[in-house]
């Protein structure tokens, strides 16, 4: 066993292991930290599996650690040398901006599937800087960039390792230094995946593409992508290729949420029983609220979730009601969620600028104002790098009983956008928020219809993954109420937020 067991647990010391002997057959070796060509051998692909508060987060955190220290270079996305060909890589993704933001807040330099699958193409000139920054070169004479300008660049990457960031403080704008995008076409080394029960198959095999040696980051008591018959991609894995960590180490510290999820486990538990517990344990902590009413304040920055859809377009109508939203307009500060970018194929380019931005589908985003152009939108992009988006935009506005949304305003093709005041429980998935409201009526609904998916009552794999979503407090809603607002829509906390790294400017058919 490594020396590392003596930080862990013994299942997350025996998961460590196996994850250990893997990489050495892929030519790292962890306990020596010696790099090796690789092997050239079969594909290899293993999963770490448990509950929420099992460790999964620390272990990840480790190996990355420990791959780091061993001299593996950490490919973000925003900038590789293609000078060091006998480097080994190492790719932390996850399938959404937030996500991925929740890995980073914890130290892990996490981005999403798709910044890897899509590249930056940098400007010559400016390449040079970044070869410099990343310790490939020498420093470079910029014509128009002071040595100051420079300095601030270099200053600025040895904090935070981001190479279009250090070009924006060096005074540069995206436009001056990045091209285009292009689809990758050199595999990297080893890829972690954290949410990984949100893959479908398709998004497995072009990650099988890449790594060579992939790791399965996931909790098998979330629902599966939809369309997958309740199935994960790691459990069509062989047995002896998926770690399970059965310990739960945050219950150790008592947290209430916590132990409401992990008792759903309880085959006998029915979903009275449950709601027992939950107003049990608001009675003795305030990290557990049994809610009378739907809290609108919260709304703005995390969605109310929900099981049925009808449930999610009446609390958004209701929502935007006692704000005095207009049907023609939306007001900055109403939150939104991205549905898809519909552009043509030759604006393919632009399709690939928005997303890398962090504009894609399931993405959280905050509204801020029009646009210069009609039709174009000013957005905040939840838990992306360069929140500050400009897009062309189509924001459907569901209506209950009406089977056409009504779409306040519209560009001809561009980014697409449902209202966030709610969202589908299967929407959250890969989410967290501080303060988190679950509208108990549409469990209840899914209870008494007696819906099962994978061998497990639908209700309770909802339930799960909906009070797991909160990081301090769940409100547990049970009557179909709404609050009235302690005050306007705002957005003045988004738009002190650092000033962007990276900026693409305005073009004329889709995307600025």
């Amino acid at each position: 066993m490594t020396s590392t067991a003596l930080t862990y647990s013994e299942d997350q010391a025996a998961a460590h292991d196996k994850v250990a002997d893997m990489l050495r057959s892929a030519g790292i070796d962890l306990d020596d930290s010696l790099l090796m060509p690789p092997a050239g051998g079969p594909d290899q692909v293993m999963a770490v599996t448990g509950k929420a508060g099992s460790g999964k987060t620390l272990l990840l955190a480790e190996l990355y650690r420990a791959l780091e220290g061993a001299g593996v270079e950490i490919v973000s996305g925003d900038y590789e040398s293609r000078k060091k060909r006998e480097k080994r890589t190492l790719a932390i993704l996850a399938p959404t901006n937030k996500a991925a933001s929740v890995l980073r807040l914890r130290g892990v330099p996490a981005t999403t599937i798709h910044r890897i699958l899509y590249t930056p193409v940098y400007h010559p000139e400016y390449e040079r800087i970044a070869e410099w920054l990343t310790g490939n070169g020498e420093k470079p004479e910029i014509e128009g960039l002071s040595e100051m300008a420079l300095d601030r660049a270099a200053a600025f990457f040895a904090n935070n390792k981001s190479v279009p960031g250090a070009l924006a403080a060096a005074g540069l704008r995206g436009s001056d230094f990045i091209t285009g995008w292009k689809r990758r076409e050199e595999p990297l080394d080893i890829g972690f995946v954290d949410e990984s029960s949100m893959l479908d198959d398709k998004q497995f095999e072009d990650l099988k593409e890449i790594f060579p040696t992939l790791l399965l980051f996931g909790d098998p008591a979330q629902l599966a992508p939809v369309g997958q018959s309740g199935t994960m991609v790691f459990e069509k894995l062989p047995e002896k290729r998926v770690l399970n960590l059965n310990r739960i180490h945050r219950q150790e510290a008592d947290n209430p949420i916590l132990d409401l999820a992990h008792a759903l486990a309880d085959p006998q538990l029915e979903f009275h029983d449950f709601e027992r517990m939950i107003e049990d344990a608001a009675r003795r902590d305030d990290r557990v609220v049994w809610g009378q009413r739907v809290e609108v304040d919260l709304m703005a920055r995390s969605p109310v979730l929900v099981w049925r859809n009808a449930t999610r377009i009446r609390l958004i109508n209701a929502f935007r009601s006692v704000h005095g939203a207009p049907e023609d307009a939306l007001l900055a500060g109403e939150p939104l969620i991205c549905d898809g970018i519909e552009l043509p194929l030759k604006h393919r380019k632009k399709r690939l600028d928005l997303e890398a931005r962090g504009l894609i589908k399931g993405a959280q985003v905050v509204y801020l104002g029009e646009g210069r152009k009609p039709g174009f939108s000013r957005l905040h992009v939840i838990g992306a790098e360069d929140p500050q988006v400009s897009a062309a935009s189509i924001v459907k506005i569901e209506k209950p009983d009406e089977e056409e949304p009504f779409i306040p305003f519209a560009a001809r093709m561009g980014a697409t956008f449902l209202h966030g005041a709610a969202v589908t429980i299967h929407k959250a998935q890969g989410s967290q928020w501080e303060n988190v409201q679950v509208f108990a009526p549409d469990l209840y609904a899914a209870a008494r219809m007696g819906r099962s998916e994978a061998g497990q009552p639908l209700w309770k794999r909802l339930a799960y993954v909906a009070i797991t979503r909160a990081q301090e407090r769940l409100i547990w809603v049970v009557r179909n109420r709404l609050s009235k607002p302690s005050g306007p829509l705002r957005v003045d906390d988004l738009r002190a937020a650092p000033a962007a790294a990276l900026t693409l400017e305005a073009t004329e058919d889709g995307a600025a």
